[in-house]
Formats: C-alpha cells, sequence, structure tokens
C-alpha cells in the first residue's frame, strides 16, 4: 500500500481539516461535502484523514465489520458471539463514479435463489465503508438513484437490499465526504441538505503559502515514507486527541439556551426542515469536545452555523453559497447565552477558540501560526464559491450600434421540452429511454450479469422443461437460459445547446432582457432534468462558443449575464457552430441525445445571401436527425414569421416566448419535432 501524503502537512484549507475532524470526532454530524476549484487538494485531504482515525475491533470472518462487543443482531454472517475480535485500521473506501447500485448496495446471487433456493449474498461498498469512510470524488457526476441510496443508508444507518421476495438487511455506519467541482453542475438542494456540512475551498492567493505548498508536494513526491516520517509525531499527537475528543463527546452539556440560539439561527436563515438545527447541535457538541470541554459556547454555535447552514439555503442553481455573517452575529448576540464563559477552554494542538485545526509552518520541527483561522471568516471566495466561476467581464461594445449587457427578467417554470423515440443515454429527467430504473416494458436474455430479473419471463421460460428437466418436488427446475432480464422505461438527461441571437434586431433592452429571462428559464429546467447544456452566441460577424457543453447549469447563466447586443445577425455562423460543438459531443458521449434550442427572430444579415445559408446551415441539422426547437423572439403588432421558416428548415418546432411558459395554453409543445425522424 503506498504511503498517504500526511494530514499534518495540508497547508492552510483550515475549514476543511475541522470539518473532516469534527466528523471523525462525531460520526452522527453526518459527513462532508467539499465544494472547491480544481487542484485544490480536497482529494489528499480526505484520504490523509483515514491514517488518524483509531483501529476498530472486528468479528473475525465478518464481512459487515460487525464490532466484538455488540454485534448486529441481523448481520447477515450472524449470528455472532460475543467475544474479543480482532483489531484492524478504519477503512477507507472509494465510490467510482460509474459504479452499478449492486456494487454500492450489494447483490443478491439470483441463480443460487431460484435454483437452489439459496439466499446468497455478495456485500457491497457500503458494507465495506462499516464503521469507517466512504470517500465520493467527484459526488455531484454520480446518478440520481445513487446518491439517494447512498444517502439514505448514511441517515439510517443501514442499507437494505430488497429483490424478488428476498431481504437483506446490514448495518453501514460510515464517515460519507465527498467532493465535488461545481463548475461540473450542481447537486439537487434535496441532496445537498442530507450532508451535514459543506466546506468551500480555494486555492490560495498568498504567494508564501501556495510556495510552502509547492515545496511539501515536491518532497513527498521525492520520498513518501521519508516524508511521512517527519510528520509522524504530528500525526500521532492528532490522533490522541481524536480518542481523546471520542472520549470526551458523551459528557458535553448542550443547554437550552445554545439550544435556542441553535433555533434562532436556521429560523433567521429560514432554513427548511429540521435537519440543520440537529445537524448544527451535533457540529457545536463535537466543537467543544475538540477543545476539551464539557460546555457548549456562542463561539461553537457560530462556527457550526459556518459549517452546516450555507448549502442549506441554496435553493436553486443561481444561488450563491454562502452566509451573511453579520446577520448570524446579530442573532447570536440577540439571543445570547449571558452564562457564556469567554475562556473557551483549553489549547489542544491546534489552539483552543471554536475548535482548532494542527498548526502549519514550514516544517514540523518549527511549527508557525497558520495563515487562515477555523474561526475568522470566511473569504470572499469560499463564501461565494465561485473560484474560477465567476462570470467573465461583460465585452464592450464594439460598434455604435451595441449596447451592453442587460439583465435578465425573472424565470418561469416552461413547458416540457424532449427529444422523440427511446433513447440510451445518462438517467435524467427528460427524454424516454432504456434505463435500469423505472416502468418494467418487457424482457431479455440477459447479456452478461443478471442484474434485474424479469421473474414472470423466467418462469415461463422454464416452465415447459419440468418434466424433461426430472422434476419431483414443489421447486422449479431453473437453469441459466431461463433466466431474462427486465426491460425498463424511464427518463434520460440530453445535451441542450442553446444558440442565442445577440445580433443589432434583438438590443432593444426590454426585448433582450425577456430572452434572457427565457433562456435562463430554461437552464433552470434543464438543471432539474439532470441535462448538460452549452451556450452559442452569435452577433456582429461570427458565431462564439460562450460555454462549452458542461453539467454547471450557474456557469452558463454567468454568461448569459455578460451577454451584450448589437451587430448584424450572422445566423448560419450560429447554426455552423451548434454543428460543429454536436459533432463532437458525439463522438464524446455517443449515448446522450442532443436538443437543440435556436433563439432568435429569424432574421439573418451580413454577407452574401444571408438567408439562404441560413436555411442551408439549418438543413444539416435536419439531416441528421437533430431534435430542435426554435424560441421565437419577434415581437410588435407585424410579424415576419421568419422564425417559424427557420424551425420548418431545422424541421423542428416553432413556440414563441409567451408559449414557452408551461401556464400558457396547454399542448403546443409534446415533443421537440415530430418530423425530425422522418427527415433523417
Amino acid at each position: 500500500m503506498s504511503t498517504r501524503y500526511p494530514f499534518t502537512a495540508v497547508v492552510g484549507m483550515d475549514d476543511l481539516r475541522l470539518a473532516l475532524l469534527l466528523n471523525a470526532v462525531s460520526p452522527a454530524v453526518g459527513g462532508v461535502l467539499v465544494r472547491g476549484e480544481k487542484g485544490t487538494a480536497k482529494s489528499t485531504a480526505v484520504r490523509a484523514l483515514a491514517d488518524l482515525l483509531p483501529e476498530v475491533a472486528v468479528v473475525a470472518g465478518c464481512r459487515f465489520s460487525c464490532d466484538p462487543a455488540a454485534p448486529d443482531p441481523e448481520c447477515p454472517d450472524g449470528p455472532h458471539e460475543s467475544g474479543p475480535g480482532t483489531a484492524r485500521a478504519a477503512r477507507m473506501v472509494e465510490l467510482p463514479v460509474g459504479a452499478s447500485e449492486d456494487r454500492l448496495v450489494g447483490a443478491l446471487d439470483i441463480e443460487r435463489a431460484l435454483g437452489e433456493g439459496v439466499k446468497s449474498f455478495e456485500p457491497g461498498l457500503l458494507a465495506d465503508a462499516h464503521r469507517g469512510i466512504l470517500y465520493v470524488d467527484e459526488v455531484n457526476l454520480l446518478h440520481d438513484h445513487l446518491i439517494d441510496l447512498l444517502l439514505d443508508a448514511a441517515a439510517m444507518g443501514s442499507s437494505y437490499v430488497e429483490r424478488e421476495g428476498v431481504s437483506v438487511r446490514h448495518a453501514a455506519r460510515f464517515l460519507l465526504v465527498g467532493t465535488m467541482n461545481p463548475e461540473e453542475g450542481e447537486l439537487r438542494p434535496q441532496l445537498l441538505d442530507r450532508f451535514g456540512l459543506t466546506v468551500e475551498v480555494a486555492a490560495s492567493r498568498e504567494p508564501e503559502q501556495r510556495v510552502e505548498v509547492v515545496r511539501r508536494r515536491l518532497a513527498y513526491d521525492d520520498d513518501p515514507a521519508g516524508f511521512a516520517a517527519r510528520w509522524a509525531d504530528d500525526e500521532g499527537a492528532l490522533r490522541q486527541r481524536i480518542v481523546a475528543a471520542r472520549e470526551l463527546l458523551p459528557s458535553v452539556g448542550l443547554g437550552d439556551a445554545v439550544l435556542l440560539q441553535i433555533a434562532a439561527t436556521c429560523a433567521a436563515f429560514e432554513v427548511d426542515g429540521m435537519r440543520a438545527d440537529i445537524v448544527m447541535a451535533r457540529t457545536a457538541t463535537a466543537l467543544a469536545a475538540w477543545a476539551g470541554r464539557t460546555e457548549v459556547t456562542s463561539e461553537d454555535v457560530r462556527q457550526a452555523a459556518l459549517l452546516a447552514l450555507p448549502h442549506r439555503r441554496r435553493r436553486n442553481p443561481f444561488d450563491a453559497p454562502g452566509l451573511d455573517q453579520d446577520k448570524l452575529d446579530e442573532t447570536l448576540e440577540q439571543f445570547k447565552n449571558e452564562d457564556d464563559d469567554p475562556d473557551p477552554g483549553p489549547e489542544g494542538p491546534g489552539g483552543g477558540g471554536g475548535g482548532g485545526v494542527p498548526p502549519q509552518g514550514d516544517s514540523p520541527e518549527d511549527p508557525a501560526e497558520s495563515p487562515e483561522s477555523p474561526d475568522a471568516p470566511e473569504s470572499s471566495d469560499a463564501s461565494e464559491g465561485s473560484g474560477s466561476m465567476e462570470p467573465p467581464a461583460s465585452p464592450a461594445p464594439s460598434g455604435p450600434g451595441e449596447r451592453a449587457a442587460v439583465k435578465a427578467a425573472e424565470p418561469f417554470r416552461t413547458k416540457m421540452l424532449s427529444v422523440p423515440g427511446l433513447g440510451e443515454g445518462a438517467a435524467g429527467r427528460r427524454s424516454r429511454a432504456r434505463t435500469d430504473h423505472g416502468r418494467t416494458t418487457g424482457s431479455r436474455r440477459p447479456q452478461g450479469a443478471l442484474t434485474k430479473l424479469h421473474l414472470a419471463a423466467t418462469v415461463q421460460a422454464a416452465a415447459p422443461h419440468q418434466r424433461a428437466r426430472g422434476r419431483s418436488g414443489r421447486g422449479l427446475v431453473v437453469r441459466r437460459d431461463d433466466l431474462r432480464q427486465a426491460t425498463r422505461e424511464g427518463r434520460e438527461g440530453n445535451l441542450v445547446l442553446f444558440v442565442v441571437d445577440a445580433s443589432g434586431s434583438m438590443a432593444a433592452r426590454q426585448r433582450m432582457s425577456a430572452v434572457k429571462g427565457a433562456v435562463l428559464s430554461l437552464l433552470l429546467d434543464a438543471y432539474q432534468r439532470r441535462d448538460k447544456v452549452g451556450l452559442i452566441t452569435f452577433r456582429g460577424k461570427d458565431a462564439e462558443l460562450a460555454l462549452p457543453p458542461t453539467s454547471s447549469v450557474d456557469a452558463a447563466a454567468a454568461r448569459l449575464e455578460s451577454l451584450p447586443t448589437g451587430g448584424r445577425t450572422p445566423l448560419a455562423a450560429g447554426l455552423l457552430k451548434a454543428h460543429d460543438v454536436l459533432r463532437v459531443e458525439r463522438l464524446r458521449d455517443p449515448s446522450r441525445r442532443p436538443l437543440l434550442v435556436v433563439v432568435t427572430d429569424g432574421r439573418a444579415t451580413g454577407g452574401p445571401e444571408p438567408v439562404a445559408l441560413g436555411a442551408r446551415a439549418a438543413r444539416l441539422h435536419a439531416g441528421e436527425g437533430t431534435a430542435s426547437v426554435v424560441v421565437d423572439c419577434e415581437s410588435g403588432m407585424v410579424r415576419l414569421g421568419l422564425a417559424g421558416e427557420l424551425a420548418r428548415e431545422l424541421g423542428g418546432t416553432a413556440v414563441t416566448l409567451d408559449e414557452l411558459r408551461a401556464d400558457s395554453i396547454a399542448g403546443l409543445v409534446k415533443d421537440a419535432t415530430g418530423t425530425s425522424r422522418r427527415a433523417a
């Protein structure tokens, strides 16, 4: 096994390290979600935590890591007798993004269950992670149904597998840590709420700290074992502090005054539900134990709020995470306990304060004060969670006819736009597709391992052969050739590529504001339906890929906000750019079907024969069967109907801005196109 980078050698990132340590002290806090830009050592810090966890005693031979002092009475490998057991290091199990449901929760051997009547269960990653750490890198890219299973197990402390009348339950208590890059897409608010704490990380802008990061990383790469040995004493001290805090935790008191502060804080920030109150209480208790105290203080409540509330205030992907610290301080002061001890308690290896983390310095022999304090207010980068997500500067108007960017109108709920036919893309909520989850529509012979048994079809296939197979008892004689895999239909996510006209004909401020509001509404719909999105704009002389296809709809919204208008209308250039983007995306992800959304009034100007060129470019998409929708932005008493003509050339459907609203006349848009398949 390779030597991990030491936890105490991580430079900066005090909030991240504190959140991880608090969960190590009290796993009931509910895990950590780490959000941050790429290259900020998120994974390094998480993996390093595993070496700090104390050893666990397990029942010898138990695949589910039962505690010998209190074995699980429902353990599939049980019943176990009480005994000393064996000690082993706490595990850190990594869940890959492409994992299947069976790999996560475990799988029943269906063939043995039907043929032999034997309940044979192969444990999954949830069983492996019991009493350890379950780490999910890029958790925002994990399929929704896997995230639901994962978070349900983390909340209940157990995992259930139900299949074809056979049930298996086993304990699954673990420290859940997820990392994600917001540029690649957001988690749904319902899933964000299931993580106990969240931390925003960003690379330091201090040259001295960046130098120290590079110095330590190079030293580790040159000699991992030697580098780890230099930090062994600090690692040992921190490990002992975790053990001491765990032992002190049951003795920590949580008075009524502190509970009132917690409840008032959650109410002041209008947090949904009661989970935030519970998480804050557990976090504040862990903070007190970490600082060596038996009483929770207002400072513990403040630190707990900074870790537990920011992600719970995010209602949609366009809300910036963060917390108004002035409002937080006012609320805490209003409900302050007069008996609060101003002295937060004895200083441990990381100092006192509202928790504390290990010291940071140039070397373990000469520790120095960390440039960042865990109790200091979050920096603007961290609190906004933006990092590289900041919108680009608005391009300056390049001519007398161009105008600066205007603010988008309020978003609204849009009609359902979908791709016709039956796809096989990534799980989502837009178009019909063959999926692993959904309603059963038929059966087929399994290709590879059987995962979803179609029981009726299997019995039907085996029934005619029972006499020939010598059946004598009540049981059904089932062979491999009889097994049938269930085929299911659900919904997939699509690639929604927006092509937005930003030319002079769209430049009227009220009109462009409405257009941006419509696109913003469609982006919100794409977020809810788990789509990838891309954004192309065209104006002046050319078209620009403002945002390559991504799962981050808030990045698309940021680009949209900074979009100026003006100049000619190179419609053909916009459609050709879209054709190039879709060609590349078909090679990258051939199973994800595209939906082209062209937002324009249909005009085409600039260059020779702009209208004919636009029609030819549209027919390229129609010839490849690309589903398309034209959002007609033409307004006024006199309408030329150019957007409708463009939709006919694309083989798609045209809708006006008013018809795009879900509360307008129903039935106008059921499929993105009814003719694109016939045109292909």
